[in-house]
């Protein structure tokens, strides 16, 4: 665990990168049950498992990426693919017995409750990500969903190498509800942890369609607006339904999908309560 911040962006990537990423211990389990049946186990049923952890997930895609041979020609962007790549015995042997989040901050519970909603909330990310795509037409919907599964990869990793100062970080939000993230994050961690992402992924050598699918500067990118709006979706609604960014959400996933306010709210699954009331003035404007 980090006892003091670190100076740069740099030393907290070097910090990282020295170390064993954890996964879910729910991940363990699901993979060693399959284990079992490895000879009946399909790339499709490791895929699934993998999307449901966005650290095992970086955990395959970091891998394949270290591990690339001369011959490949072009990146591996979804996991399917890198399952497909390694094979599925190979994939149990690197990927079967990883440390868990759970383990690692067995000392700090309230940290893991902190990991698990940062967990939760890119979940979500990728699945609304994925059904905008869809809606969309994407040329790649799992490359898309995938983006959208690892944007938050660097908040995860510190909360599970820097726990003190996350839920410090976290006190000081509820302390202070209108000043941004990104000023709590740089006193006390000296550094964004949206800059210290994009650093990430590219130190660790994503493939380059994945970050500039997870880099905002690229906005005028449908693609990238895709992602965007997911994640921004998938933050917000965790403060829940009431959170006051919201509306402006479904504006822009509006916007993006071509489609009226109140249906995008209900495809998300926003209560009855907030969707109908728009769906009444959507309709009152058209008479």
């Amino acid at each position: 665990m980090l006892t003091a911040p670190l100076d740069s962006i740099a030393s907290y990537i070097n910090y990282f990168s020295a170390k064993d990423i954890p996964v879910l211990r729910r991940s363990m389990r699901s993979l060693e049950e399959l284990r079992e049946h490895e000879d009946a186990v399909s790339g499709r049923a490791l895929t699934t498992e993998v999307l449901r952890d966005p650290m095992l997930a970086l955990h395959v895609l970091v891998y394949l990426e270290s591990h690339r041979k001369h011959s490949q020609n072009h990146d591996i962007t979804t996991i399917d693919r890198a399952i497909m790549m390694m094979g599925i015995r190979p994939f149990f042997l690197q990927f079967g017995n990883l440390p868990t989040a759970e383990e690692r901050l067995s000392g700090h519970p309230k940290a893991l409750v902190g990991l698990l909603r940062v967990i939760g909330r890119a979940k979500h990310a990728a699945k609304w990500a994925r059904d905008f795509a869809i809606q969309r037409h994407d040329i790649d919907v799992d490359e898309v969903t995938v983006a959208a599964l690892l944007h938050e990869a660097a908040e995860i990793l510190f909360w599970c190498f820097a726990p003190e100062y996350m839920l410090k970080i976290e006190a000081l939000r509820l302390a202070n509800p209108v000043v941004r993230s990104t000023v709590l994050q740089q006193s006390v961690l000296g550094v964004s942890i949206s800059d210290t992402q994009l650093a990430l992924v590219r130190e660790w050598h994503l493939p380059q369609l994945l970050v500039t699918l997870m880099d905002k500067a690229n906005a005028d990118n449908s693609r990238v607006r895709t992602v965007t709006l997911a994640c921004d979706l998938a933050r917000h609604a965790a403060n829940g339904w009431n959170d006051p960014a919201l509306p402006d959400d479904y504006t822009a996933i509006s916007d993006l999908l071509h489609m009226r306010r109140s249906l995008v709210m209900q495809r998300v699954g926003v209560p009855d309560e907030y969707w109908q009331p728009v769906a009444a003035i959507e309709q009152q404007a058209e008479i």
